[in-house]
């Protein structure tokens, strides 16, 4: 996980063309989405984190965004209310 806060922005930007990075995320709320998403890029600089796959999201106890990731927020969200 890497906090927006502590790169660079060139530095993110050839991590994002490179593919090392793949989501964003909002450390305050715990969701992950793409990089696309429209309410990602809402997000405050101070609050948005950066994974290199969902499973590292996951393991850092996020969950999938309900707009970019319907699906998946649909599975996290009947797997977790049980």
């Amino acid at each position: 996980m890497i906090y927006h806060k502590e790169i660079h922005s060139f530095d993110l930007l050839m991590k994002i063309k490179h593919q090392e990075l793949c989501y964003g995320g909002n450390q305050k709320l715990k969701i992950y989405g793409s990089l696309h998403c429209k309410s990602g890029k809402r997000m405050r600089r101070e609050t948005r984190v950066f994974f290199a796959s969902e499973a590292e999201a996951l393991e850092e106890g996020y969950r999938p965004c309900g707009h970019c990731m319907s699906e998946k927020y649909k599975q996290w969200k009947t797997k977790n209310n049980r």
